[in-house]
């Protein structure tokens, strides 16, 4: 069951898979399999080019409830939910 839009969902696992996709489950019973191989090597997001192994690494931030890698990287658990409810990512 997915709630309203205007309902702040939490993310409530993460978990890294081969090919810098992030299976991710959020506590409205929403979940899915993130694609996020177009960061890579963009911005901060070089880091994962020159250290791959610390994409898996990813945990939930348990402040700001984002996932996060070492060197202080994040995305927004917002846009992953977007992108589940919009059919973007791969069923979980």
């Amino acid at each position: 069951m997915i709630d309203a839009p205007d309902r702040i969902v939490r993310l409530i696992s993460a978990k890294a898979l081969p090919g810098f996709r992030l299976e991710v489950r959020f506590d409205d019973g929403s979940s899915g399999v993130v694609d996020l191989s177009h960061l890579v090597g963009q911005g901060v997001f070089a880091r994962w080019s020159e250290h791959p192994a610390e994409f898996e690494r990813v945990e939930i931030d348990a402040k700001t409830g984002a996932p996060m890698w070492p060197g202080g990287l994040d995305v927004a658990p917002d846009g992953l939910h977007r992108r589940i409810l919009r059919g973007e990512a791969e069923r979980g």
